[in-house]
């Protein structure tokens, strides 16, 4: 065991699998291209070339924290609710608080089948990041400005686009609008006392308009809402750097599902629904704390082998020919090419480290909070 984390920990290694991973997504990213050919002859058949383009990509990921840094994910649900997965539209409620939560929820989706069509609200920056913002822009995500004025009609357009999707689609939102920090919460419930909201002690104020036009839009299209809670054993904080070191954490997640006929149609009173149910997240929250676990029964869905199979394909594709060029390039003695292919490695690496930096809570927060502030002075 010591061996195996000695060789996760390897720089080589990680760049080598970065190196996949960038390389594959470029080639994804041509193929996604191709593909708008089909657009305006076949829109479902672009949808599902798409929707398998974008798995192809996503489950590398995946494979990190599956297969790499062997993550343990346990859900807390009932059977009856996990009969469902997969088998229908829905909208998912995730809280923001770590840094790879959005990796746990891909890895439900991985696990369930819905990866590649698995959909989200994101923010507008994401836009210009290679490879995931190029990649969401071909699969549909809907990208805003969180600035309603601007994003009311490319939302409304976006989310009505979605109405016919062929695929199961698990619609992501973060209610909270950012990742949960002690600044902007104090903030936020600052926000929540002006405006006669009970406080919240683990989660921001939801911005419910999000969630409503969501609803609004996907009216007759999604089923249900998944209210996903997540939480670490031991206090873990993990990190993407962490599991690209192959550190293992134990996440838990609470699901509750609610069908869309219980859920109001009226702006306002959705939004004190949503409002209600963040109240009990934080009492789900409060009792994880206490107890180390969520109420209920616990179920433990197994790892499939098609994402390490996945990146295996992708690894025989693209590294044989990079070892034989390296190996060119070591017994040709020359010292421009050894040079060359030095920097080479560098650039690549701190490429790596960039993307791997757009996960990070100290780097990608808004200036959410200050704004609703300024707002309330």
């Amino acid at each position: 065991m010591a061996l195996l984390a000695y060789l996760k920990s390897l720089f080589i290694l990680q760049l080598l699998m970065g190196f996949v991973f960038v390389v594959s997504g470029l080639i994804i990213n041509f193929i996604q291209l191709c593909t708008c050919i089909l657009w305006p002859i076949n829109k479902q058949l672009y949808r599902s070339i798409n929707c398998r383009l974008s798995y192809s990509l996503w489950s590398q990921l995946v494979m990190l924290l599956e297969w790499w840094s062997g993550t343990e994910c346990t859900l807390y649900t009932d059977q009856a609710t996990v009969d469902k997965f997969g088998k229908e539209h829905v909208i998912i409620i995730l809280n923001h608080n770590f840094e790879i939560d959005f990796l746990c929820g891909w890895t439900m989706c991985e696990r369930y089948g819905v990866l590649g069509s698995s959909k989200v609200l994101a923010k507008h920056e994401l836009l210009k990041v290679p490879l995931i913002g190029w990649t969401w822009y071909f699969l549909e995500i809907v990208f805003c400005k969180r600035k309603w004025e601007e994003d009311r009609k490319t939302v409304f357009k976006g989310l009505s686009r979605l109405k016919d999707y062929p695929e199961c689609m698990w619609f992501l939102l973060y209610c909270e609008g950012t990742r949960f920090t002690e600044t902007k919460h104090e903030i936020s419930m600052q926000v929540a006392e002006s405006k006669g909201l009970p406080k919240l002690k683990y989660h921001l104020l939801p911005r419910t308009k999000g969630f409503t036009t969501t609803m609004q839009c996907l009216k007759g299209t999604v089923k249900a809402v998944y209210d996903v809670t997540l939480n670490f054993k031991d206090n873990q904080s993990p990190t993407l750097l962490g599991i690209v070191n192959g550190k293992k954490y134990k996440a838990d997640m609470s699901i509750r599902r609610f069908p869309v006929e219980d859920i109001p149609d009226d702006e306002q009173e959705c939004a004190n629904w949503l409002h209600k149910l963040y109240q009990e997240k934080d009492a789900l929250q409060e009792h994880y704390n206490k107890e180390s676990k969520f109420p209920g029964p616990t179920i433990i869905p197994h790892r499939r082998p098609w994402t390490l199979l996945n990146f295996l394909f992708w690894a025989t594709l693209l590294l044989s020919p990079l070892i034989n060029f390296a190996c060119g390039v070591a017994v040709s003695g020359s010292p421009l090419l050894i040079i060359g292919f030095i920097l080479f490695l560098i650039i690549a690496s701190i490429a790596i480290r960039r993307l791997i930096g757009v996960t990070e809570v100290k780097k990608t927060g808004s200036s959410y909070g200050n704004q609703e502030s300024k707002k309330q002075n």
